[in-house]
C-alpha cells in the first residue's frame, strides 16, 4: 500500500532532535524497513542533522523535507500567516501543510496519516483520494474543540494512544465506530538492564553505592509533579540515603533547560541538601543507563497524562514504579509493579509516603521490580508497530 506521513511540522523525522510522537514514528517506520510491507513517503520539517541518519537509507521509506528555517522560509511563512483563510495551526505549521500538500496531491496515495496533527484534514479533504488516518498522541480532539465534529467526520479511522484518548476523541459523535486504540511500544532490546556498568553510571553521578536512587525522567514542567516530587523528597529528611535523579529539560533538546519553572525546580533543590542531581537534556540511548543506576522511577504526573514512554521504560528495566492514577497511565502497569497516587490536596505527602514505603520495605521492592520486568513484554516496539500499519491499512 501507498502511504504518506505527515509529521508535526515542528521536530524532525528522522528523531534527531528526540520527541515522543517522532521517536514513535521512527519505530514503525523502522519496523516497515525490516519486512517491507508497504511503500511508505514522510513529509517532514528539514533538519541539518538527518542527512546522517540510517533511516534515509531504505528502499520502501522516502523522506521529503519541507525547509522552514531560511531568510526566504520566513518570508513565505508571513504570507500565509496573513493570505491564507481559517489558519487552524500556527501558521509555522500551516506553511508545513501547504508547502507538503505541493507534493501530496500530486501523488497516488491510499492512505495518509497525520501524527497528531487532525487539523490538517481541513484542509486535506477534498484534495485527495487518500483515506485520511489520524494517530493521536494528547488529548486534542474532542467535543470542546473547535471544528471537532467536521474533522472526525473526515476521518477514515482515528488511532488513540490509550483507552483514555479514545474516550476523549469519542466525545465527538463522529468519531463514534471509528476509533481504536493501538499503545505505545518500546525498544526492549534498548531498554534492559543487561550488560549495564551500574557502579559507573552511579560514580559518576556522585552517587554512593548504598544511596537510593530515584529517578524521574521527561519534561521538566509543572504538570509532570516534578516540583510535588521534589516537595515530597524533602519531607523524608531522616533519609538522608534517598536521593533523587532527575532527567531532562524543559523541552525536546540540549540547550532548553533553563526558564523559569526550571530555575524554580533548583531553588527548591537546595533546600534538600544536594539531594537531588539536574543532569539536564539527554539523548534517548542514554537512558537506559541512567535506569538502570536508579532503584525506583517516580512518574508523579498531576495532568491527564496520555501514555507516557517513561512509564514503559522504568517497566522495561525492571523498576518499582511511582505513579498517578492520571490519564492512560492505569493502562500501563498493574497494581503488582506500580503505586497509584492520588493528585489534588495533599498530593507531596502521599508521594512522600509511598517513597518512604517502598524505601523501608525490601522485599515489596523486589517483587514490584520482577512484576514489572513481566508486564514489559505487553509493550515491545514490534507489537505497536505490526497493530498501527496494520490499523492505518484496514
Amino acid at each position: 500500500m501507498k502511504i504518506a506521513i505527515l509529521t508535526s511540522g515542528i521536530l524532525p523525522v528522522p528523531a534527531v532532535q528526540g520527541g515522543a510522537v517522532e521517536n514513535l514514528a521512527d519505530i514503525y517506520l523502522e519496523y516497515n524497513d525490516i519486512h517491507k510491507e508497504h511503500d511508505i513517503t514522510v513529509y517532514s520539517v528539514k533538519d541539518p542533522k538527518t542527512a546522517q541518519s540510517k533511516a534515509l537509507q531504505s528502499n520502501v521509506n522516502h523522506y521529503k523535507f519541507v525547509s522552514i528555517s531560511t531568510f526566504w522560509d520566513k518570508i513565505k511563512k508571513r504570507v500565509v500567516k496573513y493570505t491564507l483563510k481559517d489558519l487552524y495551526y500556527d501558521y509555522t505549521i500551516e506553511y508545513f501543510l501547504c508547502e507538503a500538500m505541493k507534493d501530496i496531491v500530486k501523488e497516488d496515495y491510499d492512505v495518509i496519516l497525520m501524527e497528531n496533527r487532525p487539523g490538517y484534514a481541513l484542509r486535506l479533504q477534498g484534495k485527495t483520494k487518500a483515506r485520511l488516518v489520524y494517530h493521536i498522541h494528547n488529548d486534542i480532539l474532542n467535543s470542546e474543540v473547535s471544528k471537532s465534529r467536521e474533522i472526525c467526520a473526515a476521518a477514515h479511522k482515528i488511532i488513540t494512544v490509550s483507552d483514555y484518548i479514545k474516550g476523549r476523541v469519542e466525545t465527538t459523535d463522529t468519531a463514534r465506530g471509528k476509533t481504536v486504540t493501538v499503545n505505545n511500544g518500546i525498544d526492549l532490546g534498548l531498554f534492559t538492564p543487561k550488560g549495564r556498568d551500574v557502579k559507573a553510571v552511579r560514580k559518576g553521578l556522585g552517587l554512593a553505592d548504598d544511596d537510593f536512587v530515584l529517578l524521574f525522567s521527561g519534561r521538566i514542567t509543572k504538570e509532570k509533579g516534578i516540583m510535588e516530587l521534589i516537595e515530597a523528597l524533602a519531607m523524608l529528611e531522616k533519609y538522608d540515603k534517598v536521593k533523587l535523579l532527575v532527567i531532562g529539560s524543559s523541552f525536546f533538546g540540549a540547550n532548553t533547560t533553563e526558564d523559569d519553572f526550571y530555575k524554580a525546580l533548583r531553588e527548591a533543590a537546595e533546600k534538600v541538601s544536594g539531594r537531588v542531581i539536574f543532569t539536564g537534556f539527554q539523548p534517548y540511548t542514554a537512558i537506559p543507563g541512567f535506569l538502570a543506576a536508579s532503584d525506583a522511577a517516580v512518574i508523579p504526573s498531576v495532568w491527564n497524562d496520555p501514555f507516557p514512554t517513561t512509564v514503559l521504560e522504568a517497566q522495561a528495566m525492571g523498576l518499582p514504579i511511582i505513579t498517578t492514577r492520571r490519564g492512560g497511565i492505569p493502562e500501563e502497569v498493574s497494581a503488582d509493579n506500580a503505586m497509584l497516587i492520588e493528585t489534588g490536596d495533599g498530593f507531596s505527602q502521599r508521594l512522600a509516603d509511598a517513597i518512604e514505603k517502598l524505601y523501608t520495605d525490601s522485599a515489596l521492592r523486589l517483587s514490584m521490580a520482577k512484576a514489572s520486568s513481566e508486564r514489559a513484554a505487553i509493550f515491545t516496539k514490534e507489537k505497536y508497530a505490526a497493530r498501527i500499519l496494520e490499523e492505518i491499512t484496514k
